[in-house]
C-alpha cells in the first residue's frame, strides 16, 4: 500500500513508500484511512527528538489521527464492525495514519461523530484528547476557574478554549490582531493580543496555563498564575512523571534533569508544573463525540491537502502560519 514513511531523523526524513499491508491482531480493527491530519508531533517524531524514549524501528509510517472505515476486525473485537465510521488517535509505537489503511488496537478507536466530515473528524482526535486531559485528568479544572491557554487560533489552542469553557473556566488566550474575533467566537473571555501586549503586564490570578508554545512563554506564564497554580506543557521539557507514563522508571532522573530549570522557577513562583504527553483513549474519544454531536465543540480547520501532498502539508505546518487543524484527505 501507499504510505509516508520515516527513513531516517531529519527535516528530510519523510519519504513515500510502498509499504506492506498492516497485519490485524486479534484486538486489532483494520481501518481505511479516509482523512489524516498533520500535527507539531508529527515534526517531532520525524525529527527524532523522542527517539530515546519512543523507539520506533525505521521505516515507520508517520501520523497521529485519522478518520476512516472499519474494513476488518480482530477475533477478539466485539464493539466494531465492518463498515463502521470510525476516528482515533492511535497509541504510541502503533502510529502510522499518514498510509492508505492502519491497523489500530480497538481501545484506541471510538465511533466517529455523526455530524462531523471525515475531514472535521480526522482534524481533532490529539488535539482534542490532550485538551481534556490536560484539563480534566491533569489539572481537575472546577467552574469558576481561570485558564490560560496560548495561540488560541490554533488547533490546540482552539480546542482547549472549548473544552474549558465547557468544564466552566473563565478563559483568556494569546492572538494576533486578526484572530481577536475568531477566538472570541470560540469562548474566549479575555484575548491579549501578543502584537501588542505583554501577557504578563495584563494577566494574574490563573489557576492553569496550557503552553503549546515552548520554553520563552511557558516561563512568562509562570508570572500569571496564582499560587499553587499549575503550568502544563505539551511541548516540554518533559518531567519524571513521563518516565512512568512510558513504563521506563528508571528513566526519572534523566527527565529531572532535563525539567530541573523549569520545576525551579515554577517553585520560586510558589506554582506547579507538568507536563503532558497525551494517551490514546477511544473512551474519552467517545465522551469527546458526543460534544462534538451536540454542538459544544467544533472542529477548526486551516485548509486541506490530498494524500499525495502529504509532504507539502507537514511543511505547510512546520511555517506556523496554519490557523487551525491541516487535514490530508483520500
Amino acid at each position: 500500500m501507499k504510505a509516508f514513511v520515516v527513513t531516517h531523523y531529519g527535516p528530510d526524513g519523510l519519504e513515500a513508500a510502498e509499504v506492506p499491508a498492516p497485519e490485524v491482531g486479534p484486538h486489532d480493527v483494520l481501518v481505511e484511512v479516509r482523512a489524516a491530519s498533520i500535527n507539531p508531533l508529527d515534526k517531532m517524531v520525524r525529527n527524532g527528538e523522542f527517539k530515546q524514549l519512543i523507539k520506533y524501528k525505521r521505516p515507520f509510517v508517520l501520523g497521529h489521527d485519522v478518520a476512516g472505515v472499519v474494513t476488518r476486525v480482530g477475533g477478539e473485537v466485539h464493539d466494531f464492525k465492518v463498515g463502521d465510521e470510525v476516528w482515533s488517535r492511535p497509541r504510541d509505537l502503533r502510529i502510522g495514519t499518514f498510509a492508505e489503511q492502519i491497523a489500530i488496537d480497538a481501545a484506541d478507536v471510538a465511533l466517529k461523530p455523526t455530524s462531523l466530515s471525515f475531514e472535521e473528524a480526522a482534524a481533532v482526535p490529539l488535539v482534542a484528547l490532550a485538551a481534556w486531559q490536560a484539563l480534566v485528568d491533569v489539572a481537575a479544572i472546577r467552574a469558576g476557574q481561570k485558564v490560560l491557554v496560548h495561540a488560541g487560533a490554533g488547533g490546540l489552542g482552539s480546542t482547549v478554549i472549548q473544552v474549558a469553557k465547557h468544564l466552566g473556566a473563565y478563559v483568556a488566550t494569546t492572538a494576533s490582531t486578526r484572530d481577536i474575533e475568531k477566538v472570541r467566537d470560540l469562548g474566549a473571555d479575555e484575548v491579549v493580543d501578543y502584537t501588542q501586549a505583554d501577557l504578563a503586564d495584563v494577566l494574574s490570578g490563573y489557576d492553569v496555563v496550557v503552553d503549546s508554545l515552548g520554553l520563552a512563554s511557558l516561563e512568562k506564564s509562570l508570572t500569571v498564575l496564582k499560587p499553587g497554580g499549575l503550568a502544563i506543557s505539551v511541548v516540554g521539557p518533559p518531567d519524571p512523571h513521563f518516565a512512568v507514563q512510558l513504563g521506563q522508571p528508571v528513566l526519572k532522573p534523566v527527565m529531572a534533569i532535563m525539567s530541573r530549570k523549569i520545576r525551579s522557577r515554577a517553585r520560586k513562583h510558589g506554582v506547579r508544573y507538568s507536563f503532558l504527553f497525551m494517551k490514546a483513549s477511544g473512551a474519552q474519544l467517545t465522551t469527546l463525540a458526543a460534544l462534538y454531536d451536540t454542538g459544544i465543540l467544533r472542529p477548526v480547520l486551516d485548509r486541506t491537502f490530498g494524500f499525495a501532498e502529504t509532504i507539502e502539508a507537514m511543511a505547510y505546518v512546520e511555517q506556523g502560519k496554519a490557523k487551525g487543524k491541516i487535514v490530508v484527505t483520500r
